[in-house]
């Protein structure tokens, strides 16, 4: 996709980050996938294999997911054995306007 390289280069630099920071212990590393389909979604996942669970902290050096969660369309968190993958996706802009206007109709 090439609406927003600035934005999934960010996300990517800040999830791979804090994965090398707090989620992968002494001698192991971390996996980043990438996935584009076919409505032009493209899918960044960070695997990792440490402990804890990532999420918004409010601390002062605890940035990065917050600028995942206003730059991405979506983002979160999936358990997996051992340590966990965080995600966030980014959508076409025609995409994204009719998720918005689906979400809207809904009531969500």
């Amino acid at each position: 996709m090439r609406e927003r390289p600035e934005e999934m280069l960010l996300c990517v630099s800040e999830l791979a980050t804090n994965a090398l920071r707090y989620g992968v212990p002494p001698g192991r590393g971390y996996l980043l996938r990438l996935f584009g389909f076919e409505d032009a979604t493209v899918r960044v996942e960070v695997h990792d294999s440490g402990p804890g669970f990532s999420r918004i902290t409010g601390r002062p050096h605890g940035h990065g997911l917050t600028l995942v969660a206003a730059l991405a369309d979506d983002w979160g968190v999936l358990a997996r054995t051992p340590g966990k993958v965080v995600w966030c996706e980014f959508r076409r802009a025609a995409v994204r306007a009719a998720a918005q206007a689906a979400a809207r109709q809904s009531g969500v």
